[in-house]
């Protein structure tokens, strides 16, 4: 059954086609999902859902990770679901000033996770669309070559569209996902990867298990180094803080991976 705010959207959206065409994804991808991406989100935004609806834990009130015990597992994923969304959306592209305003609504707690989400919120605060525009373009685009190259294979071996790719897309087809036609980046950028988790996570993709399978084999050897590179990286300003976010969220990844073997 999907959600209900998938099923708002859909209605809104007079069907599967418009939120395909918007998304980028084959219309029976949209009608078969549960929850809503939030790239998704953002996609289908154009009407008149409230985002909200769609995915209350991220455009809402936020989801801060704490300390739980087992008996709150469902809420664990539901907020790791939603920190790989967000992280999903804000390498995907360069926040609108809509977006900047709900994250600088963002509020956190004395954890690691909870000062990343109060550090992301004053970095919005103190910037606009535009400028954020021109940095997400020196960062990850440029002239040429941007300042960061935000995928696995670049990081594993130095070039694009190398064995790390294969692997990733040979894993990927075993768990039945399937590259959207019209998709142009190669699944192993971050956006994508994040995305990816997001879906395995929430248990809108793949099967119990498999955001481990993923992550030990296609997160976890580099994406923490790509995010500490975002911090420290020349051009980053609201995105030093995003690069922090992401740092924190792969170590607290790690950890808990590590400590379930």
């Amino acid at each position: 059954m999907r959600e209900p705010g998938v099923e708002e959207a859909l209605r809104a959206a007079g069907g599967v086609t418009e939120p395909a065409r918007r998304i980028g994804i084959a219309q029976p991808s949209v009608s078969m999902r549960r929850r809503m991406s939030a790239e998704g989100v953002l996609a289908v935004a154009g009407s008149d859902v409230d985002r909200t609806i769609m995915r209350s834990g991220l455009y809402g009130r936020p989801a801060v990770m704490t300390d739980l015990d087992e008996t709150d597992l469902d809420e664990v994923d539901a907020a790791r679901a939603e920190e790989y969304a967000l992280l999903a959306t804000l390498l995907a592209r360069a926040p609108d000033a809509g977006m900047l305003e709900r994250l600088a609504s963002l509020r956190g707690d004395a954890s690691p996770l909870g000062a990343a989400h109060a550090a992301l919120a004053d970095a919005a605060s103190r910037t606009n669309a535009d400028l954020v525009q021109r940095e997400f373009f020196e960062l990850f685009i440029g002239l040429g070559r941007g300042e960061l190259v935000p995928y696995g294979s670049y990081y594993l071996t130095g070039f694009l569209y190398e064995r790390p790719l294969a692997r990733l897309r040979e894993d990927l087809a075993r768990i039945g996902i399937e590259r959207a036609e019209g998709l142009f980046e190669p699944e192993d950028h971050a956006a994508i990867l994040c995305e990816i988790m997001s879906g395995l996570v929430s248990g809108a993709l793949g099967a119990p298990g498999d955001d481990r399978v993923v992550f030990e084999r296609h997160v976890k050897p580099w994406m923490g180094r790509f995010f500490a590179d975002l911090e420290q990286a020349e051009a980053a300003k609201f995105y030093r803080a995003v690069g922090q976010l992401g740092h924190v969220f792969m170590d607290i990844e790690n950890e808990a991976f590590a400590l379930a073997s």
